[in-house]
């Protein structure tokens, strides 16, 4: 058989929260390496995602999912029910309004809009489209440095913080009930970066860190078993 009869498959990538930030700039970066990329958004307005599409023509698919709505994570896994994709990826997160606020202070609607958008709705995504991923995949979901209690050496975000050690937990506990399972799990601590909820006076931009993320993520394929580690691969205390 000639070299020119070969085919070789790209790469599929099923990143959930893809319309801006660091989500998009992943899609993106994962184009370049030659993947194909399905993002979600929410709701129907066009966003960076959908200009990614129109500069990508057939490598780029769109969905629409608000996680925290359960009814739509169920009709998604119905729409995506015969796919298959190398890699799930969870890219979602939000903050209380005054992140210098104490966990005493934090308005109840606050902190449960955080906790369900940060540790629930995420857990529901893998939960509910885990069967997507095949054994030799990946799933990966942001953490953040943040975190990690024994890192917590000064306070402050606490509802952030104790959000994302909500996640790291049950992502802990999704793995311990799995633990058969070959497939890579992935807590990332992207670290500070300049975004929407990262803010203008984060250190580092996307350009400077989304390429190194990638590149961590691709080399944590085909390691089984979960790890929490930064965006240069360095593993995170719990």
């Amino acid at each position: 058989m000639s070299t020119n009869a070969l085919t070789i498959t790209p790469k599929s990538l099923l990143i959930i929260g893809a319309s801006r930030g660091i989500g998009h700039a992943m899609a993106a970066e994962f184009l370049k390496r030659g993947w194909n990329v399905m993002g979600t958004v929410r709701g129907s307005a066009k966003t960076q995602l959908h200009d990614l599409a129109d500069e990508h023509k057939g490598r780029v698919e769109i969905e629409s999912l608000d996680i925290t709505q359960l009814d739509e994570i169920e009709a998604l896994r119905g729409r995506l029910a015969a796919r298959s994709f190398d890699m799930l990826f969870v890219n979602a997160g939000t903050a209380n309004h005054n992140q210098d606020e104490t966990i005493a202070e934090v308005a109840t609607d606050d902190f449960v809009r955080v906790m369900i958008t940060n540790a629930l709705s995420p857990m529901r995504v893998i939960e509910g489209l885990q069967f997507l991923v095949p054994a030799s995949g990946l799933i990966g979901i942001m953490s953040s440095g943040q975190g990690s209690v024994s890192s917590n050496e000064k306070g402050g975000h606490e509802v952030y913080r104790g959000s994302k050690a909500a996640l790291n937990m049950y992502m802990r506990s999704y793995a311990a009930r799995n633990a058969e399972d070959p497939r890579t799990l992935v807590l990332m601590a992207p670290g500070w970066i300049r975004t929407a909820l990262g803010g203008p006076t984060a250190p580092f931009s996307l350009e400077e860190t989304v390429p190194t993320i990638v590149s961590t993520l691709l080399l944590q394929q085909g390691k089984q078993g979960l790890r929490y580690v930064d965006r240069e691969g360095k593993t995170v205390p719990w």
